[in-house]
């Protein structure tokens, strides 16, 4: 069974600027977790290509966008907006990681894979921590 699966913007820049332990991480977890779809949307996007477009390294620009472009792309609509607004005002988180898990539960996500433990409460049990426990994934 396919399961649509969200990936935060810090899963994204483990993976591919190669960061120590998490790189790992998060490879042996998308290695073990091969029926998940991963889904991106155009905040993971700007997130991700702040600093190489700051640095100039084309290289890794260039990196990003294939990688992103061979993922499944969610929209963020009004409808993603709204439900952002509620979740910060109700969960007091900021609004990249409530645009985030917005996007990830208008769409239907199974799971969001995050490094943020501060989002549980909000994505009522769909956020998990994939880098919370060293070696188990």
């Amino acid at each position: 069974m396919i399961r649509p699966v969200y990936l935060d913007t810090c899963c994204v820049i483990y993976l591919l600027e190669d960061v120590p332990p998490f790189s790992e991480q998060i490879r042996k977890h998308m290695t073990n977790n091969t029926d998940a779809v991963l889904c991106v949307s155009p905040l993971v996007r700007l997130e991700a290509l702040v600093k190489p477009i700051i640095d100039g390294n084309t290289a890794l620009i260039t990196d990003y966008e294939i990688f992103l472009a061979d993922q499944q792309w969610l929209i963020i609509g009004d409808a993603e907006f709204d439900r952002a607004l509620t979740l910060r005002t109700h969960h007091k988180i900021k609004t990249p990681d409530a645009l985030h898990l917005a996007t990830a539960m208008q769409h239907n996500c199974t799971e969001f894979w995050t490094n943020d433990d501060r989002l549980q409460q909000a994505a009522t049990g769909m956020a998990v921590n994939i880098f919370d426990r060293q070696g188990q994934n």
